[in-house]
């Protein structure tokens, strides 16, 4: 009984996430912020990042880098996305919008 309850214990660790995750597959997007009002925006940047089995990550998810890349200068609202696969295989995104 012990270690059914250990085993259960390790399995369910860090479920308490501030974002959905499926134990088997996982393809979320989520909101980070919003400055504006439903406003049009003229430009989007993408930053990405993966990991492989949970021990290897890799890439730059940040603002910043989303910014460069698209172009961004001021940034009015900010998704992110994940996709995870039996925590094999992980693609994460961060997608900027604004001007």
């Amino acid at each position: 009984m012990k270690k059914l309850l250990l085993v259960l214990i390790l399995i369910l660790a860090g479920c308490a996430t501030s974002a959905p995750m499926g134990m088997v597959y996982t393809e979320v997007k989520l909101p980070v912020n919003v400055t504006s009002n439903g406003q049009a925006y003229a430009r989007t940047g993408v930053a990405e990042c993966k990991s492989i089995l949970g021990l290897v990550a890799f890439g730059d998810c940040s603002i910043e880098s989303a910014k460069k890349q698209g172009g961004v200068s001021r940034v009015y609202h900010v998704d992110w996305e994940a996709r995870n696969i039996l925590g094999i295989l992980g693609e994460y995104r961060l997608v900027v919008y604004g001007e």
